[in-house]
């Protein structure tokens, strides 16, 4: 299988703040995002030759081309649950590598703070009675963390607790560096454990946010990236992950770590030419819906041997002047979640990182970049890994 290592290279990216923009709508944050990637490539929308626009809550390309006022061209709308906007960006890479366009579009965006949506989540999928309990985003993956404690002896109060809360504490202290973070405040260990519980062993502090927002990316080939910018950051690999959804069927599913991560970061790690990904990474955007997610995460992507990440994230390897910086812009947790904005607002620090232009968040580790996001359920999930370098 060919991969995309080099064949393609970003020259612009934009993003909003995330926030609760009510005084804002969608386009408004369409036209921002997009606009501030057009000027960081030194480009016009007439250059465009075609786009892919991230969304859960739209139907068709129009959504895109409408406010950027997108001269008839192919517009292609994506939607993968979370994965949504890494998604829309592996379609543009993909089109730009097969050598039908040159230059394209990737566009995430939601506005979902006016749109009645609370982020707990209901019954969803199939037609049923409608009299069952609804389930819940936080208590889904709470169970998570109830497993994980167990499987490796960890007592759930306080160790556990303590273990969560200081994965929140790292990202709202990176987020209280970033001006576009929807949370830029510090919290501390104390007030993290002591939170209210939403669900399990949960806490307010352990579960991401629901924000407005969107993040743009101008993509074009590798050979003419020069000819845009003197610092273009090439696209080394795109992999997605689709799992076969049958995890209430396999005993063996241990519900401490998600196959489709591991096999993502394997095809991703595979064609990038990544051998240690601990020691060749130097920042990493992993979807942190939850913290629990985090943690589990670092240890499928092979950060942290199975079942010993509570090891590394105590001896700080993760934080911003670790080993390897996980979330060094507050993640979904500081940041903020508009469904289908993340992953290319998680593209924009690596990019920003990569160029050394991450202000006072800077990496002085040189290395690659790295996107995780990850979409679905306890069924089984769609992981989309994303790897960039300079």
């Amino acid at each position: 299988m060919e991969g995309l290592k080099d064949r393609v290279a970003i020259v612009g990216m934009g993003c909003t703040k995330f926030g609760e923009h009510w005084d804002r709508d969608a386009e408004d944050l369409i036209v921002e995002a997009a606009y501030e990637a057009f000027e960081d490539a030194g480009v016009e929308p007439k250059d465009i030759q075609a786009a892919w626009v991230g969304t859960l809550h739209s139907q068709t390309g129009i959504s895109l081309s409408g406010p950027l006022k997108l001269q008839y061209i192919p517009v292609t709308r994506v939607e993968n649950m979370c994965a949504t906007g890494s998604d829309a960006f592996r379609n543009a890479c993909l089109a730009v590598a097969s050598g039908v366009y040159d230059i394209v579009l990737a566009l995430g965006f939601e506005k979902l703070k006016d749109a009645g949506l609370s982020g707990l989540g209901g019954s969803g999928g199939m037609p049923n009675s409608g009299v069952q309990p609804a389930g819940t985003a936080p208590g889904g993956f709470s169970q998570l963390a109830t497993r994980y404690f167990h499987r490796y002896g960890i007592n759930p109060v306080p160790e556990g607790r303590e273990l969560l809360s200081r994965i929140a504490v790292k990202n709202h202290h990176n987020g209280s560096l970033n001006p576009r973070a929807h949370f830029q405040r510090e919290i501390t260990l104390e007030q993290a454990m002591k939170a209210p519980i939403v669900a399990g062993y949960l806490g307010l502090f352990d579960c991401c946010g629901v924000s407005d927002g969107a993040a743009a990316a101008v993509i074009c080939r590798a050979d003419l990236a020069k000819s845009f910018r003197a610092d273009p950051i090439y696209v080394k690999a795109c992999a997605l992950i689709a799992g076969p959804g049958d995890y209430p069927l396999r005993p063996e599913v241990d519900y401490t770590h998600f196959e489709e991560n591991v096999r993502a970061a394997k095809v991703a790690y595979e064609m990038a030419g990544i051998k240690n990904p601990l020691k060749e990474l130097t920042v990493a955007e992993v979807h942190d819906c939850f913290t629990i997610t985090e943690l589990l995460i670092c240890e499928d992507m092979g950060w942290a041997p199975r079942g010993r990440a509570k090891e590394s994230i105590e001896a700080g390897v993760f934080e911003l002047e670790g080993e390897l910086a996980v979330n060094p812009d507050g993640g979904l947790k500081s940041f903020g979640h508009p469904i289908g904005a993340s992953g290319l607002r998680m593209m924009y620090e690596c990019y920003k990182q990569l160029q050394g232009k991450a202000g006072p968040r800077q990496r002085k580790k040189d290395g690659y970049g790295l996107v995780h996001n990850l979409g679905g359920g306890g069924g089984g999930y769609v992981i989309a890994v994303n790897i960039v370098g300079n």
